[in-house]
């Protein structure tokens, strides 16, 4: 019986230690262009603000060419970022926001020249009722233009949308 105790004590150890990493299998012919779209946004941007300084956003390919970061309203107090990544076959989106909460989303691939991110899950919630970024179209408009299409989610609900019309910055 005294053996028995250690070993007993460590089985709930060893029943947490039996589930891995997720593995998730995506097929190259997809993936490959995917972030190849996602890689092209890489510069800056300008957002036109009527009568103010255009708001610059900046894309950024990271992480060994496996992430694209986008720093929104950079140098702004509401400055935010967004990281793109592959997930199988889809992207995955984190939306750093400036009101302190972070949105998950995931778009299944491209269609129609554009990634349509679904809602996850939300962390950080200060407030059951604080709003949060729900949902956000990336919408490639030509090489030169994109169009960022969000939704705000508030107790889970729809309950404002915003477009954001972005020209990339020609040096």
């Amino acid at each position: 019986m005294r053996r028995a105790i250690p070993f007993l004590a460590l089985l709930p150890l060893a029943a947490c230690s039996t589930t891995g990493p997720r593995v998730v299998h995506g097929d190259a012919a997809v993936r490959e262009p995917l972030f190849e779209s996602l890689s092209s946004l890489e510069g800056e941007w300008l957002l036109e603000v009527p009568g103010g300084e255009p708001l610059v956003s900046e894309f950024k390919v990271s992480s060994g060419g496996y992430a694209v970061r986008e720093i929104m309203m950079r140098g702004t107090p509401n400055e935010m970022t967004n990281l793109y990544t592959l997930d199988g076959n889809g992207v995955c989106m984190w939306h750093f926001c400036a009101a302190g909460n972070t949105p998950r989303m995931r778009a299944d691939g491209m269609q129609d020249g554009s990634l349509d991110f679904q809602f996850m899950d939300v962390v950080d919630l200060n407030e059951e009722d604080e709003h949060y970024m729900g949902g956000m179209k990336l919408v490639w408009v030509d090489e030169n233009t994109i169009e960022q299409h969000w939704t705000t989610l508030t107790e889970g609900e729809p309950d404002q949308g915003m477009v954001m019309r972005f020209t990339r910055r020609v040096q």
